[in-house]
């Protein structure tokens, strides 16, 4: 295990490589950011001043090489607009990034396991097929649409939930949290619920298929053999055999919600990272964009070793291979 964590890591430093040049490169081809700093009155020797000041009158190379170096020290260099440290600017975003994220995956979650199941139980059952129809509702809406249609329903109409913000937060050492204030959950339930219906229908469709392959399987057949109730063969001898697959997608949606939480961020004006790389994209932020996606290359690769991680505490198997 120490051995592949080892591995992995060194790949991890492979990969955040590789993107830092390809985003470096790819980025430096679109737009001047001098025009977006710069006064429309401002003299080309103004603008020259600016480009000298930020170091992009250098060569591609040159500039990438500095980035690098100072990369290598935790210094992802300073915002063009604000001035302040680009890594800094990001991680201050994060926590609310994350917490929108881990409540939609949960919710997602707790709803897509147990439809899943039962949409396996019974395939062919009104509800099953009801549920199946819900899901491919779910893959089919964008997210945009969901959420317009949640502010029309639950903010204008009704009045019951705020369209927009992320409310009152409490510190937690280092952190501010909305999770833990009454007004802060009010203004979660929308922007989390937008996610989470996507990534429900996802999930209930690999459970239902995790569920149809376990039933055939000796296992169940002899647990229900034994007498054991149906609840108790469902909750011990399937859930624990169906969960490798979920556990992959969960990791891999809850990954994808984190990196690309961007358009339901704007539209609920969630004050997250999605968000803040939308405004560095438009007013071409350089070193925000490139410090953001390396760190969600980082974060990626992490929960894939993560998930890694988990398949040897579900399945003892994955154990057993690995050391032979």
């Amino acid at each position: 295990m120490l051995a592949t964590i080892i591995r992995r890591l060194l790949q991890t430093l492979v990969v955040m490589l590789v993107m830092s040049a390809l985003v470096f490169g790819g980025i430096y081809l679109v737009g001047d950011p001098v025009a977006m700093m710069a006064s429309p009155d401002a003299t080309e020797i103004e603008r020259a001043a600016i480009r000298q000041s930020l170091g992009l009158d250098l060569p591609l190379w040159h500039q990438y090489l500095i980035f690098i170096g100072k990369a290598i020290h935790g210094d992802f260099g300073n915002s063009f607009l604000t001035g302040e440290p680009a890594m800094h600017l990001i991680l201050d975003r994060m926590p609310a990034t994350m917490e929108l994220a881990v409540v939609a995956m949960l919710m997602s979650l707790l709803i897509g396991i147990p439809l899943g199941i039962r949409a396996g139980l019974k395939p062919q059952s009104v509800g099953s097929r009801a549920i199946m129809t819900g899901s491919v509702l779910g893959f089919s809406l964008p997210n945009f649409w969901v959420g317009l249609m949640l502010i029309m329903v639950f903010a204008v109409t009704l009045g019951w939930l705020p369209a927009s913000g992320r409310g009152p937060t409490v510190a937690l050492g280092d952190l501010r949290l909305s999770t833990l204030t009454a007004g802060g959950w009010a203004h979660l339930i929308l922007p989390a619920a937008t996610i989470a219906l996507a990534k429900c229908a996802t999930i209930i469709r690999i459970t239902r298929a995790a569920t149809r392959e376990a039933l055939p399987m000796d296992y169940i057949k002899f647990a229900r053999a034994k007498g054991l109730s149906e609840s108790r063969v469902l909750r011990v001898h399937l859930l624990k055999n169906i969960l490798i697959p979920i556990v992959t997608v969960a990791g891999l949606e809850f990954g994808q919600v984190v990196a690309f939480a961007v358009v339901t961020e704007s539209v609920f004006s969630w004050p997250g990272m999605g968000k803040l790389l939308i405004d560095s994209i438009i007013n071409l932020d350089r070193p925000v964009v490139v410090a953001y996606l390396l760190l969600i290359v980082f974060f990626l690769v992490m929960l894939n070793l993560v998930v890694d991680i988990v398949y040897t505490v579900l399945d003892p198997r994955v154990r057993l291979d690995g050391r032979r």
